[in-house]
């Protein structure tokens, strides 16, 4: 079983994008995401592409529950 946790795009190149949350940094592919995010969307990560494009909200919110529910202060 894998958790994923939903990373904030800072910045888009080409089908790159960086991603950021609680201060790690990380590139991936767009390559085979559901559809195509923008800045400041969450997307779902795994192996180095995201899967799944969240709207801000929806990404803050299941962040949330991260904190709520294991302790995790992931996002301020």
């Amino acid at each position: 079983m894998c958790l994923a946790i939903p990373m904030e795009i800072t910045s888009i190149e080409d089908n790159v994008a960086q991603v950021e949350i609680g201060g790690v940094k990380n590139q991936v592919r767009l390559d085979i995401i559901d559809e195509p995010p923008q800045v400041g969307d969450f997307v779902i990560v795994h192996a180095g592409f995201a899967l799944r494009r969240l709207d801000r909200q929806e990404g803050l919110e299941t962040l949330k529950l991260f904190q709520d529910g294991l302790g995790l202060e992931l996002y301020k």
